[in-house]
């Protein structure tokens, strides 16, 4: 059987196996080609796979768009709103994402991080394109780099709404600002858990009273 929906969800997965089972019968190994491999000269095993949990962050304040000139330093602005309340989540500063979303990293994790960074090197990082002179996280540390991206949760934006393009931008203060969080989860953390958690930080206490709304609803 070859299942070609994951990037949609897999919506007919679990249908497809049911009404399978009697012909597949109790399998002895089960395969899931859906990750990467260090090169093709042996066969890899993935030990471990992230979580996620996607929550959708909208932050108003104004009833309608005002101008500068006029409001600025009166009616808060929601995009420095968003930030305050992403701080919460990670630093601006490093990327660590706070320890409410940690978890301990076992031991075979650490060996198997510094036996990666050994066989790869700088190819872990430079095997991607960034800009000229760019510096990725922990470059100087490739077993930290290793577990940043296997065993320690991150957050990316994805999207975001109530930006107009900067060639039509003027002088005003926006009434809302949305962004859509993708927060990578340590193998071992429970999405659901994650998820409150992650929806309470984001919504507790809101900088002046700016009416804040978070939306989740997959996690994996």
């Amino acid at each position: 059987m070859l299942e070609t929906e994951e990037e949609s969800g897999s919506p007919n997965l679990l249908r497809l196996l049911e009404v399978a089972k009697d012909f597949i019968g109790p399998p002895d190994y089960m395969f899931c080609m859906d990750s990467g491999a260090f090169d093709y000269n042996q066969l890899w095993c993935t030990s471990s796979l992230r979580g996620v949990n996607i929550v959708e962050l909208t932050v108003e304040f104004g009833k309608s768009g005002y101008h500068s000139g006029e409001v600025g330093g009166i009616i808060p602005e929601t995009f420095r709103i968003i930030r305050a309340l992403l701080d919460r989540v990670d630093s601006s500063a490093t990327g660590r994402v706070v320890d409410d979303f940690q978890v301990e990293i076992p031991a075979w994790a650490h060996a198997e991080a510094q036996r990666m960074a050994a066989l790869s090197g700088a190819e872990m990082h430079t095997k991607y394109d960034y800009c000229e002179g760019g510096r990725p996280m922990d470059s100087e540390n490739l077993p930290d780099m290793y577990l940043n991206n296997t065993w320690r949760a991150n957050l990316s934006i994805t999207g975001a709404a109530g930006l107009p393009d900067v060639s039509i931008a003027g002088n005003v203060v926006r009434s809302s600002t949305s962004v859509k969080l993708s927060l990578r989860l340590p193998p071992s953390a429970d999405p659901v858990q994650t998820e409150a958690k992650l929806i309470e930080l984001l919504t507790m206490d809101a900088p002046y009273g700016a009416k804040v709304t978070a939306k989740g609803g997959h996690t994996g």
